[in-house]
């Protein structure tokens, strides 16, 4: 019966450190041993500038970045997009992203001040519904503002954009069909 009683009691004593005392780190001497073998058995070089603070751009450098751009004229195609094009892309996006945006939190802050001033006791799952369908059109804009806006230069498009939608969409698909075969 002795022996089970002294199996209840921790044979070992762990102190609580001090919240108020200073914590200095525990260095073994193994790991001090190990830090100087690394050191010794290899020679730390500089391999390259830090990117931006390099007066002139090493041979190997210049290689990489001639050998990338002749990847890139040999793979890629593509035109650039007109400026005039991504500037209708940007407000459309910005439009199409910002109104839902907006909406969402307009209408949960209109919730809360009717709970809170009695108004109305509004059920939990409306704000959670009104949240998830608002903030998926937020989302979901992006990708309309980038196919309604009008990728012909002289072109602006409608309001809406849903032809230029429609017409930019078969467009994509089709330059990613072409891509494939």
């Amino acid at each position: 019966m002795k022996t089970l009683l002294s199996l209840a009691t921790p044979q070992f004593y762990l102190p609580k450190p001090s919240l108020w005392g200073p914590r200095t780190p525990t260095i073994l001497p193994t790991i001090i041993k190990n830090q100087n073998q690394i050191q010794s058995s290899s020679t730390w070089e500089l391999q390259a500038n830090a990117k931006g603070f390099a007066s002139t751009p090493t041979a190997s450098v210049k290689k990489k970045a001639a050998n990338e751009d002749s990847n890139n004229n040999n793979n890629n195609d593509d035109e650039p997009v007109p400026q005039v094009v991504f500037d209708r892309m940007i407000a459309r996006i910005l439009v199409s992203v910002g109104v839902p945006l907006a909406t969402g939190l307009a209408l949960l802050h209109l919730f809360g001040i009717a709970k809170e001033q009695n108004l109305w006791d509004v059920p939990l799952w409306l704000p959670f519904l009104t949240t998830f369908i608002t903030f998926g059109a937020s989302t979901l804009g992006i990708a309309y503002g980038t196919l309604s806006a009008s990728w012909d230069p002289e072109r602006r498009g409608s309001i809406l954009g849903l032809e230029e939608a429609q017409r930019n969409w078969v467009e994509m698909w089709k330059e990613e069909n072409d891509g494939q075969w």
